[in-house]
């Protein structure tokens, strides 16, 4: 059966995330895939919040998943908390225990010589418990005698367990190597399986699009589904994204760089992201790279997921933040930035400077925006690339880059004091400027980029920056004449 085969009618997916960490780059993918799915057909997504593992959960991880989430923008139809459904769980445990699908395991923990073990000396089920008499399980219940309640697997004959995956194809195992698996702990918590599949069966999830470490979960699942009298959805497992050594993604080994946060916080804009994530282990039939939310949305089908393992090439011990991600990733963020309208980039860019500490009015970023709009690949670029419209006073530099190339000192700072005369009368726009200072390198007798280099050094603090007219007409008359100043004193002692 291939993806197109699935039923795409109105299709009601779910996100299932559990809070035990910060939100993952898998997860973030597995959401990303869901959402353009349902959107594409569409259909519902919805937000599950798997937090039965009481002991694992924590409300830093909750923020994290939520957080997350909210910076991808894309949002979602329904929210469902699976510790508010808990009733709902038992009540399908129970039915399946009562069509006599499940028994009461009394025996503390998987230990024993009484145990039945599997080809790879896997635990299955323990004999005893498993053929306990119905009412030796009532009566040992009642006394209080602690249990777990568990699913009988059928092991009678060769009996197969399939099901359809859209990305793996048909997918079989024989019942005799499933173990009985647990529905209900001894404190009469849900398991995942139960829970899932009761949630899912209950919120009427046609489509499981989730990450190939599920995919052996699944038996189980179409085993719960089917006692449970409820048509299994259709499976779509997702490959998994591996560090460059191969190795699983993982919170504990990698750090901070699998976390959605961490994209964010270094100046990544989410469509970009998603764009990005979207290529791990999906692509589009012409192959396109850069792709809006819509162009995602309008090419996405479960036919162009690869069943290969993808790669997220980021480097744990990088020099700089940009080095640390993917340059795919960069590049993408880069092209989408670009992509940007001016006004629209602005009002992203404001943020970062706000938060670093300066004060920059709206309608000044505006003016900047376009001049850096090229030059940056990050958000947080912004902080380098643009620093000296922010700041009253530039940094140190060294008075050698006042030296314009193939010149002395000399020649330096007698462009310098010649833009000075001429800048106290020029009128501040671009082609004035443009026109003084180039009719001022002639009466110099020195090139063009021998008179500008002093003065972008001397106001920008670096020969590396936006064009000169454009930044000279926001930073204004004023700043710019204070710089100057400032330049030729710097530039006095090395010409002397």
């Amino acid at each position: 059966m291939s993806a197109s085969d699935f039923n795409t009618s109105k299709p009601r997916v779910r996100f299932a995330p559990s809070p035990t960490g910060f939100l993952h780059l898998g997860s973030a993918r597995t959401f990303i895939f869901n959402w353009l799915y349902a959107r594409r057909h569409s259909g519902t997504m919805i937000l599950r919040l798997d937090d039965t593992d009481v002991e694992r959960n924590t409300q830093a991880s909750v923020d994290s998943i939520f957080d997350g989430l909210t910076w991808l923008n894309l949002g979602w139809d329904e929210e469902y908390k699976q510790s508010e459904r808990l009733d709902l769980h038992r009540k399908i445990a129970w039915k399946i225990f009562e069509k006599g699908l499940a028994y009461r395991d009394f025996t503390p923990a998987h230990t024993g010589d009484a145990e039945k073990s599997g080809a790879q000396g896997t635990w299955l089920f323990n004999p005893g418990a498993r053929e306990l008499p119905p009412a030796e399980s009532d009566r040992r219940a009642a006394t209080g005698e602690p249990y777990a309640l568990r699913f009988r697997v059928p092991r009678e004959g060769e009996q197969w367990i399939r099901f359809a995956d859209a990305v793996y194809g048909e997918q079989v195992k024989a019942a005799a190597d499933i173990e009985d698996f647990a529905l209900l702990r001894s404190d009469g918590m849900p398991t995942y399986h139960l829970a899932s599949c009761a949630d899912d069966a209950d919120l009427r999830i046609s489509h499981v699009v989730r990450g190939q470490d599920h995919l052996s979960n699944t038996f189980k699942h179409v085993l719960i589904f089917e006692a449970a009298s409820s048509a299994p959805p259709q499976f779509a497992h997702l490959p998994l994204l591996v560090a460059p050594d191969g190795t699983k993604l993982s919170k504990r080994r990698h750090g901070p760089v699998v976390s959605v946060t961490t994209y964010r916080d270094a100046g990544f804009l989410p469509e970009a992201f998603i764009n990005f994530l979207c290529l791990l282990g999906w692509s589009p039939k012409n192959d396109r790279e850069h792709m809006s939310l819509q162009e995602l949305t309008d090419a996405f089908s479960l036919e162009g997921i690869n069943r290969s393992n993808a790669v997220v090439n980021f480097k744990e011990a990088a020099a700089t933040p940009e080095e640390t991600f993917d340059p795919k990733a960069v590049w993408l963020n880069a092209e989408h930035i670009r992509s940007l309208p001016v006004e629209e980039l602005s009002a992203r860019l404001l943020p970062v400077v706000l938060s670093a500490g300066f004060k920059v009015a709206p309608e000044k970023m505006l003016r900047i925006t376009p001049l850096i709009r090229e030059r940056i690949k990050l958000l947080s670029d912004v902080l380098t690339a643009a620093d000296f419209f922010f700041v009253d006073q530039l940094p140190n530099y060294d008075p050698a880059q006042l030296i314009p190339q193939k010149g002395d000192a000399a020649m330096g700072l007698k462009v310098l004091k010649r833009a000075r005369e001429i800048l106290a009368d020029v009128e501040f726009k671009h082609d004035p400027l443009d026109q003084a200072l180039r009719a001022a390198a002639q009466e110099l007798g020195v090139k063009a980029g021998q008179m500008f280099q002093p003065i972008r050094v001397a106001v920008c603090g670096r020969k590396n920056a936006p064009p000169l007219f454009e930044t000279l007409e926001v930073l204004g008359r004023e700043t710019t004449q204070a710089r100057i100043q400032q330049a030729i004193q710097k530039a006095g002692p090395v010409g002397a």
